[in-house]
């Protein structure tokens, strides 16, 4: 695709940080239903939640910082992504975020999220802090009984073995601080791939910065991030300058990632960073906040910027989330000291559980995951992975959210439009229909399992917390959109009456003192589409220009992780009619909703 800022891979094949807000997963799944919800040991409900892609655990974050709103739930987070990097990030973000209070201060943790997590440069205090941190880590992930002991809210039991040798390989490779960062040189990398994504608009990079940002991301929603921030980023790759522009210079090791490449006919491993360098970390927690008065205007402009608004944020949800967990960690240790068992150790709140990273079509083959799910989170570059096999996963009337692509700043509206439609096609064909309460957005397409009692798998067949997989022979119906009647959704539930607003397109808590309605929605009958062929995600670049890899000359040569899922069998059922097309379908090679129009050169688009 070719783009007025150039060839349109800004994206990358490797995503470090989400393109959407952050999200409260309890607003987004189905309410309890205290009549027919099964006692579990604990008597606690539990939220079985499916995220495919979500990179950068803002969405876990945000649902435990809402949890005290709640009425009290337990949390099992099952997290899918397509690199080990991206796991190994979650594991070394989450111990940020869960690191004592008495060891780190709150400002200190924030600083330090914000830095690793967003800044392509760091500053030598938290480069220490990440080598001291994955040199721990290092050594527990061969150890599965330490890791749970030390470590009690993570799971890596679900991940293969030679999945967990290469996680280790990881964590050996960030604690390697005595190499110097002449093994990640990282400025060089950012610079060679920025050459390589703008080509001769690179002398204009400042023009193509603001075009981008003035032209697409403000008119899109996203007018608090300001311009001197986004092109510090675009320039430097550092998001969050907390600190003098000085202090920046320690390679941040944890944004790279290996590639298989073609150098001389021959398959070859390289390191090099493909991660995003058009819209930047500031969509996630930056451009909305429950304390509105963060998004006030004067004379037309915000009067804060996105990182401050992100630094705001961070820093309140890890305040909550700390506050959430003391009273409970506090009541587990007295009941503990209180029992004549005192080998009894105590639980978290909630789990996360990492899954195989080639799993997302074979997890209905287990009994333990099928039809496990009140919901399923898919990113917007992994929505190829949505399938009918996928979707046996989720419960009859679970809910599935899909993240748009409207803030990849590559894509014109036109093909936003395309890729909108393409989700709600593949979301169909595997099972959902779209959520007749669900308050329009352009950030989430929310969808809604329907009901089939042919599938198997509701609630009640399913036990809690972490089983024993029982692997079983895929049903016929397992391949198959569902042909029951849809389950009727619950209405939106109530907002309480709070002092902050939440995001527009979440719901809020219920009241404590009032339960939430259960009157049925009668939805329409959704007419279950034959499957589609899977959809590519975003793609970048085959390959990164010579100078980008480090010490090969590599030749053109598309990563594993970009490579399209199995296609699903196209037969559709009996019952299923084709809805009537409103334009001539395109190829199977055009159905990508990446794929642009031919446009006409950089030089013949330049921005004003």
């Amino acid at each position: 695709m070719t783009t007025p800022a150039g060839s349109g891979a800004g994206y990358g094949s490797v995503s470090w940080w989400g393109m959407s807000p952050a999200l409260d997963l309890q607003a987004e799944s189905p309410p309890v239903d205290p009549g027919s919800q099964a006692e579990t040991e604990h008597e606690i409900p539990e939220l079985d939640a499916l995220l495919l892609g979500s990179v950068d655990g803002r969405h876990v974050l945000r649902t435990l910082s809402r949890a005290a709103l709640w009425p009290l739930r337990r949390f099992n987070f099952y997290v899918l992504e397509n690199n080990l990097e991206a796991v190994a990030r979650h594991m070394l973000i989450f111990s940020l975020a869960l690191e004592d209070p008495e060891k780190m201060g709150l400002q200190e943790r924030c600083e330090t999220f914000l830095e690793l997590w967003g800044n392509a440069l760091l500053r030598p205090s938290v480069a220490a802090f990440v080598r001291a941190q994955a040199s721990r880590l290092a050594h527990l992930v061969p150890e599965p009984d330490r890791l749970e002991e030390q470590v009690p809210w993570l799971s890596l039991r679900p991940l293969k073995f030679r999945e967990r040798d290469a996680l280790e390989a990881v964590f050996r490779f960030w604690s390697g601080g005595d190499k110097g960062p002449e093994i990640f040189p990282m400025s060089r990398l950012w610079d060679s791939r920025l050459r390589h994504y703008l080509g001769s608009r690179y002398d204009a990079r400042r023009g193509v910065a603001d075009w981008d940002l003035r032209m697409k991301l403000h008119d899109r929603g996203a007018q608090v991030i300001h311009i001197q921030e986004f092109r510090r980023w675009r320039d430097t790759g550092v998001a969050f300058e907390l600190r003098d522009s000085s202090a920046y210079s320690v390679p941040n090791r944890t944004l790279a990632s290996g590639r298989l490449l073609s150098h001389r006919g021959e398959r070859v491993a390289a390191r090099g960073y493909w991660g995003d360098i058009a819209t930047g970390p500031f969509v996630a927690f930056g451009i909305e906040a429950d304390d509105q008065s963060l998004l006030r205007t004067s004379n037309g402009q915000p009067v804060k910027t996105a990182s401050e608004i992100t630094q705001h944020n961070v820093t309140e949800l890890f305040r909550e989330v700390a506050a959430w967990r003391g009273p409970r960690a506090i009541q587990g240790d007295l009941e503990e000291k209180t029992s004549p068992e005192s080998d009894v150790p105590t639980l978290e709140p909630f789990t996360m559980y990492f899954l195989p990273l080639d799993s997302s079509q074979t997890l209905h083959h287990k009994t333990c995951y099928k039809g496990r799910f009140q919901l399923l989170y898919v990113s917007c570059g992994m929505v190829h992975l949505l399938s009918p096999e996928l979707g046996a996963c989720v419960a009859p009337g679970g809910n599935l959210v899909v993240e748009l692509a409207r803030y990849l700043v590559d894509l014109r509206p036109k093909e936003l439009k395309t890729f909108s439609d393409r989700v709600g096609e593949i979301a169909r064909a595997a099972g959902f229909a779209p959520h007749p309460g669900a308050i329009p957005s352009e950030n989430f397409a929310r969808f809604y399992k329907l009901g089939d009692s042919t599938r198997g798998g509701g609630d009640s067949g399913v036990e809690s917390g972490p089983s024993t997989c029982e692997v079983l022979a895929p049903p016929p119906e397992a391949i198959s959109p569902p042909q029951a009647d849809p389950a009727p959704p619950l209405e939106p539930m109530n907002p309480p009456q709070a002092d902050q607003a939440p995001p527009p397109e979440a719901k809020s808590p219920p009241q404590a003192d009032q339960a939430p309605p259960q009157e049925p929605m009668n939805p329409p009958q959704a007419d279950p589409a034959p499957p589609l062929e899977p959809m590519n995600p975003p793609q970048a670049d085959p390959a990164p220009p010579p100078e980008s890899m480090s010490p090969l000359q590599a030749d053109p040569a598309p990563p594993p992780e970009s490579m399209s899922p199995p296609k699903a069998d196209p037969a559709p059922p009996p019952e299923s009619m084709n809805p009537p097309q409103a334009d001539p379908a395109p190829p199977p090679e055009s159905m990508s909703p990446l794929q642009a129009d031919p446009a006409p050169p950089p030089e013949a688009m330049s921005p004003p």
